[in-house]
């Protein structure tokens, strides 16, 4: 074995280490849910933001409080409603006295400014302060007026939403959309994990969440994701499934011509690639496989595809256009359908 290999093997070792012992930590406070817990420490690993999906009381906010805990990262929990303006997470400037009896203008830091930014409920602000979230997401700074705050990484946001109740609720732009790595959708738990959860919770007992990893060893396992080689043929499935979602395209089916109004960007196959790695790395292997490409599809693609008013007519939906996608994209030496 090379000197590379030997590193490389245990680089892979090493992840499997801490991402075991980081969705153990929150196995202690989390009930069932395995995809989403894998999901959204996928995306935090990838170095990318996450938004949750689904009715009120399923653990979103505890999953990505838990997650906090088992990190050793600042966290910080932003409930979003309709009259929230951009300073009230961004920070502002207030008068403070001073030792000798006057007063100064001191910077104040808002929720924003931290490493994990639970965004609860988003789609209750207003754009403007949207707006605002979206430049943390895209380019990891703040800016006030003339002051701009770069964010310290590890840097993510998670962020919830309810797809039931729409009053006073603002939908995110495609643009804000489209930063987010996956969309994860919550759905209920079985009757045995209700009856854990009631076990959980209504009792004395509290589960303890330790530290298992700190923010270095996050920024040290992107290194190790970012390391993961992708063979041609992998990248060339990611790149058909992103073009199969773009209606008019050579690698389209017709669901999607005749459903679709927009498709993924090119985001979308960096996307498919990134959380690739993450899974390859998970089934220690260090190279990514088309495989790993196609079951991250629903998650990263589902967000990005937005269905015309013909389709929502007759009640497609997104995830029914990406398994109509995946089902029609076959990878390379399988025929397509």
């Amino acid at each position: 074995m090379t000197a590379d290999a030997a590193k490389a093997e245990a680089e892979a070792a090493r992840f499997r280490e801490v991402d075991r012992a980081i969705r153990d930590e929150v196995g202690k406070a989390i009930v069932g849910q395995a995809d989403v817990v894998e999901g959204v420490l996928t995306a935090l690993l990838a170095g990318g933001h996450v938004l949750l999906e689904g009715v009120p009381g399923l653990g979103k906010t505890l999953l990505v409080r838990t997650l906090g805990r088992a990190i050793d990262l600042s966290f910080s929990r932003i409930q979003f409603t309709p009259d929230m303006m951009p300073a009230d997470i961004q920070g502002t400037s207030i008068l403070v006295d001073t030792e000798g009896g006057g007063h100064e203008l001191r910077f104040q830091e808002g929720p924003l400014v931290a490493n994990l930014v639970l965004a609860d409920e988003i789609n209750r602000a207003t754009p403007k302060t949207q707006s605002a979230l979206l430049e943390a997401m895209q380019e990891k700074q703040i800016t006030v007026g003339r002051r701009t705050i770069e964010l310290a990484e590890p840097y993510c946001v998670m962020a919830t939403q309810n797809p039931v109740e729409q009053e006073g609720t603002y939908p995110l732009p495609e643009a804000q959309l489209d930063r987010f790595l996956f969309k994860l959708v919550v759905g209920y738990p079985g009757e045995g994990e209700v009856h854990a959860i009631l076990d959980r919770t209504t009792g004395t007992d509290e589960a303890a969440v330790a530290n298992v990893a700190s923010g270095d060893d996050v920024l040290a396992l992107r290194k190790t994701v970012r390391a993961v080689p992708v063979p041609r043929r992998a990248q060339e499935h990611a790149v058909r499934l992103v073009l199969a979602t773009q209606p008019g395209n050579d690698h389209a089916p017709p669901v999607v011509n005749e459903d679709v109004l927009l498709g993924a960007s090119p985001r979308g196959a960096q996307g498919l690639l990134l959380a690739g790695k993450v899974r390859a790395l998970r089934a220690g292997r260090f190279a990514v496989s088309t495989d790993d490409v196609r079951a991250a599809a629903p998650d990263v693609l589902r967000h990005r595809v937005l269905v015309n008013f013909r389709g929502q007519s007759e009640g497609v939906t997104a995830d029914r256009i990406v398994a109509s996608v995946l089902e029609h994209v076959r990878p390379e030496g399988e025929p397509d359908a």
